[in-house]
């Protein structure tokens, strides 16, 4: 399967949002980590040091060639595998903006659940509030947005949650006027990430505290292998 690349080389450059989200989950990163759905590596550089072993999955080709290019440490290993043909087991396993592209993502939780060491991590990122989907959603295979019950819905046996919670209160407003104003744009453009990253995603920093992350664009939700 192959995604459309614009959206990761324009998104690649919000590095003050990357870096917000790595102050929320880095705690939970550890020993031998699993990102699914790697991307071009966006992500992977804020926490790759914390890392002892590092895989990154990418169904993407393209894809896949270039996070092989970017990351030539020893403790990085590649695949194309499905979560659930992974032979492996990992202390962390994150979908950061992934699980959405997935339409059996229940499944995909389950999956990935069952890949965790004893006392190892889920993270989840994903974009929130289903009346926001968009042409942009559309373009770059979104098959839904999140609503916070879809989390508090599902059961796993011996796990505990440690988060799930709002984040971006700043960047609902502006998703939502975007989407009002520019009925007819698919991809924003990188004035426009750039604004919102360096501008407004410092603004939620301050805002997310202030709501006690109660609202927000984006889901953060992690849960513990017990």
């Amino acid at each position: 399967m192959n995604y459309p690349g614009t959206e990761l080389d324009n998104f690649d450059k919000a590095t003050f949002w990357r870096k917000y989200i790595y102050s929320k989950i880095k705690k939970f990163i550890k020993g031998d980590v699993l990102e699914v759905g790697a991307g071009i590596g966006s992500f992977t550089n804020n926490y790759k040091h914390i890392a002892n072993k590092l895989t990154l999955s990418e169904v993407d080709p393209h894809n896949l060639e270039v996070i092989k290019k970017k990351f030539s440490e020893t403790k990085f290993h590649f695949t194309s595998k499905f979560t659930k043909d992974l032979n492996e087991k990992f202390d962390t396993i994150m979908y950061l903006n992934v699980l959405e592209h997935i339409k059996n993502d229940k499944n995909e939780i389950s999956h990935a659940f069952k890949k965790l060491n004893k006392d190892g991590f889920l993270i989840i990122l994903v974009p929130a509030h289903n009346e926001l989907y968009s042409k942009f959603d559309e373009a770059v295979g979104h098959f839904k947005r999140y609503e916070m019950n879809f989390f508090k819905k599902i059961e796993i046996e011996n796990s505990i949650t440690h988060k799930l919670i709002y984040l971006d209160a700043m960047g609902y407003f502006l998703y939502y006027l975007n989407k009002f104003f520019f009925k007819e744009e698919v991809y924003p453009s990188k004035l426009k990430i750039l604004i919102w990253d360096k501008f407004f995603t410092p603004i939620t920093f301050i805002l997310d505290k202030v709501l006690m992350h109660t609202f927000g664009k984006n889901i953060l939700y992690i849960i513990q292998k017990l």
